[in-house]
């Protein structure tokens, strides 16, 4: 989907629809805009109170437009960025079928919010479809923004179109079954992407026997219970390759029965989203080649299903990593550490500026956060304030949680060097500590989006997070650096 913004409604489009954002207290600034006759009488007698959401078709009202609606948000004044997606999916529902092309008025939302506005529109267009008989019938192509004045610009606009792709690539990935988007179907995904930005991008796969050479026993000890094998697939954007690296490891399991610490029947469908943190890696190197921003980064995804089987991980088995630790496999469902550790080791080759790992790492940070916030865990302030900061900008939030030497000997094993489980208590900070005692050779943060990476229930899907998150960590370093 297009978008563009002009300081006023555009009359030269054919079959147009347009879209006016109504403040409760100053519905009459649209009459002075627009010159709708009558309004006062078309609000008495619909009773129209521009509450948030609230539509009021003007039919005929305004001049060269087939088709024009008000669209409350309420009191502007007392407006918050997360009453958003709420209006983005009234305009976008009520338009996707009927128009290609739509105009939205947008001058009544206070203008710190319009680019978050604009991101809004793009995340409510999205509809998965892929293996329904009957196709959604979407037409929608182009959404125009009017605002008489806003600090949005036609690059910010690009950057957003970006960030669509890439989300929407993601949320694609997620959304797949487990029987279509396995270990080498994401190394396929990753080469057709360099096959198409052949000048941005360099994808290396390694397959099991190189990881063997390697010395990687945790990830192996994952990836054996299946028939599928598993991958460590590196995809480098080269925007920009005087500088070191931000390196991103997503993390891959395309299926999660939980192995032999097997999970509960109930919901296991929704384990195919194991593998959101590798999609949502996938997706910002999309979205880098789209806007071509000058950085350098590498995504690693650490590709591998975890089954039950003759061949798989007992409860009580002693890994060696590829670091030299070893680990007693306690629950072989805490299995994206294992897959992770090793492929955090493995990173240190590309000499990181800095490291982030994504995963549906943990039911506990769900417990803890829920669906709004993203799990943060990293124990550098200064790369705590950058993420937190591109989690504002881009609304897609994260909530900072501990990694302190005070939780690690949770980790302690009579057996091995670590333990994969740290018990009952402070589990996802727990996780974390094993992640982070593969990383004190590089600056290193942790994202746990096991709360925000899909929805369940009635809208069940992916949700492409952290797509949005990164690339605004990115674009922000970009600028920073001048």
């Amino acid at each position: 989907m297009k978008l563009s913004i002009n300081q006023s409604f555009q009359e030269n489009a054919s079959n147009q629809s347009l879209l006016i954002l109504v403040d409760s207290e100053q519905v009459q600034h649209a009459t002075n805009t627009y010159q709708i006759n009558n309004l006062n009488t078309i609000i008495e007698s619909t009773q129209f109170k521009a509450t948030l959401a609230e539509t009021l078709p003007l039919i005929g009202q305004v001049s060269n437009c087939t088709h024009s609606v008000f669209v409350g948000i309420g009191k502007a004044t007392e407006f918050k960025a997360a009453k958003l997606a709420k209006i983005a999916q009234t305009i976008i529902k009520s338009s996707q079928k009927k128009f290609k092309q739509i105009s939205v008025d947008i001058s009544s939302l206070p203008q710190e919010l319009h680019y978050l506005f604009a991101l809004s529109l793009t995340q409510a267009a999205y509809a998965f479809d892929e293996y329904k008989s009957k196709k959604n019938e979407f037409i929608l192509e182009h959404v125009n923004l009017i605002a008489t004045n806003s600090p949005l610009n036609q690059q910010q606009l690009t950057l957003i179109e970006a960030i669509q792709s890439g989300q929407n690539f993601a949320r694609d990935l997620g959304n797949r079954p487990g029987n279509i988007c396995f270990p080498e179907y994401l190394a396929d995904q990753a080469q057709a992407l360099a096959a198409e930005y052949p000048n941005l991008l360099k994808v290396t796969v390694l397959d099991e026997q190189q990881m063997a050479d390697l010395g990687m026993g945790a990830f192996l000890a994952v990836s054996k219970g299946s028939d599928r094998p598993g991958r460590i697939i590196t995809i480098e954007y080269q925007g920009n390759r005087e500088e070191a690296p931000v390196v991103l490891v997503g993390k891959g399991v395309t299926f999660d029965t939980g192995g032999i610490s097997l999970k509960p029947g109930l919901g296991m469908d929704e384990m195919k989203y194991d593998m959101c943190g590798s999609a949502s890696v996938l997706g910002t190197i999309r979205a880098l080649c789209e806007s071509e921003l000058p950085i350098h980064v590498v995504g690693a995804i650490a590709a591998a299903e975890n089954m039950p089987s003759g061949h798989a991980t007992r409860p009580g088995d002693i890994v060696t990593t590829m670091s030299g630790q070893t680990v007693e496999i306690l629950n072989t469902d805490a299995e994206g550490r294992l897959v992770l550790c090793d492929t955090l080791t493995y990173v240190k080759r590309f000499n990181p500026a800095l490291v982030i790992d994504i995963a549906t790492l943990t039911g506990a940070c769900v417990v803890a956060l829920g669906s709004v916030l993203t799990g943060l865990f990293t124990p550098d302030d200064e790369l705590a304030a950058e993420l937190n900061a591109a989690g504002q900008n881009s609304f897609d939030r994260v909530w900072r949680m501990p990694v302190l030497e005070d939780y690690q000997e949770q980790l302690d094993s009579p057996f091995a060097d670590i333990a994969n489980i740290g018990g009952p208590k402070a589990g996802s900070v727990t996780a974390a500590c094993f992640l982070e005692r593969f990383t004190r050779d590089y600056r290193w943060a942790h994202l746990d989006v096991a709360g925000t990476a899909w929805n369940s229930g009635a809208n069940k899907g992916a949700t492409g997070r952290p797509v949005p998150l990164l690339m605004q960590f990115l674009a922000n370093r970009v600028q920073s650096n001048g």
